[in-house]
């Protein structure tokens, strides 16, 4: 690995940590909005999304970049698939939270490296150590025990990692800057939610906004909570390697783990084995990196 690689794969960790940490604990915000119907959710969350997007293409001087893309149909396109997996994975990842499937969430995201992983190997040509290679077995191996014991959870759990994961793969392979990917994306999804936010469910979505206490806050608060790791999230992608970026991605889920915990969802003998070793697992493969960047330097 050389020095230019090694700096750009500190800079992905940096962002990704930072990423997962974010999302790691954004279940707060959803369990507080439960009396928010899910699709109300996400449609304000994408409506206060996009001015925060603006905000940081003024802010970094985007907009030639921007208008270029727009221009470039092939790259619209696949920034219109992205869109469509991102908001796919929020629907989902909303009403399980809302619902109180907070442990199917951490699952889901659990089984999403190995996904990244899968995907890594099959069509980016990426190469594992054996190190690597052994996490990714201890890893399967926990995740083996939570399955056993959590069938009802499946059908969410690998919803959410199969659409995130096919998202981090789709944001890898196109040539974007992370605020003008995100911007694009928040554009193809803004004329839906919109229409989903004022014109539909009889005004429910209107109430929720005019609603007092918290909600209205919240509610606008998410623009800038969902904006800023999606952009950190794009930053890792074009930086690291599409299997440690899926490892980096067990920092979320074991605080989403814990959170649940903390909400009263069920931690049974399973989980705790799997939860240990997939810590373990996790522990080998940032090793395994951190050596190879301590070699290159």
């Amino acid at each position: 690995m050389t020095a230019n690689a090694a700096h750009h794969t500190r800079t992905g960790l940096i962002a990704g940590l930072s990423a997962y940490i974010i999302w790691g604990f954004m279940p707060i915000l959803f369990h507080l909005l439960h009396a928010v119907p899910p699709l109300d959710v996400v449609a304000w969350r994408v409506v206060f999304t996009l001015p925060v997007c603006l905000v940081f293409v003024s802010i970094s001087k985007g907009w030639n970049d921007l208008v270029t893309t727009l221009r470039q149909p092939r790259l619209v396109l696949r920034l219109v698939v992205s869109a469509l997996l991102v908001g796919t994975n929020w629907t989902l990842y909303v009403a399980a939270v809302v619902h109180g499937h907070v442990l199917a969430t951490s699952l889901g995201y659990y089984i999403n490296p190995l996904v990244n992983v899968a995907l890594g190997t099959l069509f980016l040509g990426e190469r594992l150590s054996w190190r690597q290679w052994t996490a990714v077995a201890i890893a399967a191996a926990g995740i083996t025990l939570l399955l056993g014991g959590a069938i009802a959870m499946l059908g969410t759990a690998l919803s959410l990692a199969v659409t995130f994961s096919l998202y981090g793969l789709m944001r890898k392979t196109t040539p974007v800057k992370a605020i003008t990917g995100l911007t694009i994306e928040t554009m193809v999804l803004y004329p839906l939610a919109a229409f989903w936010a004022y014109g539909t469910t009889q005004g429910a979505a209107v109430s929720a906004m005019g609603g007092g206490g918290l909600t209205p806050v919240l509610l606008v608060s998410s623009g800038l909570i969902t904006a800023v790791p999606l952009i950190l999230f794009a930053v890792a992608a074009r930086n690291l390697a599409l299997s440690t970026l899926g490892f980096l991605q067990f920092t979320a889920p074991t605080i989403v783990f814990l959170i649940g915990i903390v909400l009263g969802e069920t931690l049974d003998t399973l989980r705790v084995a799997c939860f240990v070793l997939i810590w373990i697992a996790l522990a080998l493969f940032v090793w395994d990196i951190w050596r190879r960047n301590r070699l290159a330097r």
